[in-house]
């Protein structure tokens, strides 16, 4: 199980001690939110602050795109250093062509799914995919309670992506993780869990990361 402590829950006045605490707690991934006021109702930062984050970590940089039209972020993205981005398969139409787009930069391509979206909206894409990122809350703010009907459609996207030839998917899980819940979403075939506030609302930071390894 690995871990990524979402940035959208640190102290934005001391990103970078932040970014250095959790990868001494042991995170394997830093999971950035960018989010365009448009899509969601909130925005975050961008590339620039990507960008200056980077030399003061070796984690790998998850990029999550919350935006209409993805794929005029791409270019920032890859100059300041991103090692994944995913994007929300309801904010774009022509998937195929965006994922291949993201792997031909040498970067992880993954699409996203809000809970109330089908799994048939990443279907077709399944072979192709180094990740599917499922929303266990509404995206748009931290802090949101965990949407328990989302362990379901874990368990139906492990199978489908068996299926469909991609046993190696990566499925990551964003929303309302806690210690409590980590167990049932490894159980139910997660393989990166996404914590805010169970991370970053935490005092001792390896406390909180080994919490949720399970």
């Amino acid at each position: 199980m690995k871990i990524a402590p979402s940035l959208l829950s640190a102290d934005f006045a001391h990103l970078a001690d932040e970014v250095k605490n959790v990868e001494q707690g042991g995170a394997d991934l830093l999971h950035l939110d960018v989010m365009d006021g448009h899509f969601v109702p909130n925005l975050t930062f961008g590339a620039p602050v990507i960008k200056a984050l980077r030399p003061y970590t070796r984690l790998p940089f998850d990029a999550h795109l919350m935006t209409y039209h993805p794929e005029s972020y791409f270019d920032a993205l890859e100059e300041a250093g991103v090692q994944m981005i995913s994007f929300h398969a309801e904010a774009a139409v022509h998937h195929d062509r965006l994922i291949h787009d993201i792997q031909e930069r040498g970067i992880q391509a993954g699409l996203v799914l809000n809970p109330g979206s089908p799994l048939s909206l990443v279907e077709e894409m399944l072979p192709i995919l180094d990740f599917v990122l499922i929303m266990s809350v509404n995206p748009g703010f931290g802090g949101q309670k965990f949407i328990s009907y989302t362990l379901d459609k874990i368990c139906r996207l492990r199978r489908l992506a068996e299926q469909k030839g991609n046993a190696d998917l990566q499925i990551e899980v964003d929303g309302g993780v806690n210690a409590e819940n980590a167990p049932a979403l490894k159980k139910a075939g997660a393989d990166i869990l996404v914590a805010g506030s169970s991370v970053f609302g935490k005092k001792d930071r390896k406390a909180a990361i080994d919490a949720l390894r399970c």
